[in-house]
């Protein structure tokens, strides 16, 4: 299978060769093959495809921009579609390919299946491994307790957050008494002091 992308090389849009270049150097960094095939300097790649987009990607003036990206003749997308899932790592996906061996997005087809409130196994997973190893080590149980009732707190984590409430606000009053004298004694010159 041959991913096709089909380019403008002699474009005067400055933001359609940049997002060209993307594309093309984010295929050639991951060593996937695929053949550009110009629109500006030959009729029947802007002809095939400005046919071979659907209809429902085509743009409302229904003439679309490069890149426009084929795995043979199936479309896979055009820029947009390639950004976001760049941005989500599912490229492989995208364009219709098996992912390399090793690389993340390889998984265990187990692990893809989705759950009924629509998160994936391997993410569900992956939140509770996290969860048990910080029980584990005993750091910071809280964030368990969190999602089952919020605002449910130990006793050793209640007296400890009352301490340092307690202490954080003693701190505050004081210095807020403290700004407050002196501003009193601004006000007041050398008149007198302040009615507390």
């Amino acid at each position: 299978m041959v991913i096709k992308v089909f380019v403008a090389t002699s474009s005067g849009s400055i933001a359609i060769r940049k997002k060209q270049q993307e594309v093309v150097g984010f295929l050639e960094a991951n060593k996937i093959d695929f053949k550009e095939f110009d629109i500006a300097g030959d009729e029947d790649n802007r002809k095939w495809m400005r046919e071979n987009v659907p209809g429902e990607k085509k743009p409302q003036n229904g003439i679309p921009l490069p890149p426009q990206i084929f795995n043979e003749e199936q479309y896979c997308g055009d820029f947009d579609s390639f950004f976001s899932a760049k941005e989500e790592n599912i490229i492989y996906s995208f364009l219709g390919l098996a992912p390399p061996p090793g690389s993340k997005a390889t998984k265990p087809p187990e692990e893809e299946a989705s759950l009924p409130n629509g998160e994936v196994v391997g993410e569900a997973q992956s939140t509770a491994e996290g969860t048990e190893k910080a029980g584990e080590s005993g750091e910071n149980e809280a964030p368990k307790e969190d999602k089952e009732d919020e605002g449910d707190l130990t006793e050793a984590q209640e007296e400890t957050a009352g301490e340092v409430t307690e202490g954080a606000e003693g701190d505050a009053e004081g210095e807020e008494a403290e700004k407050g004298e002196e501003a009193g004694e601004e006000e007041g010159g050398e008149e007198g002091g302040e009615d507390s």
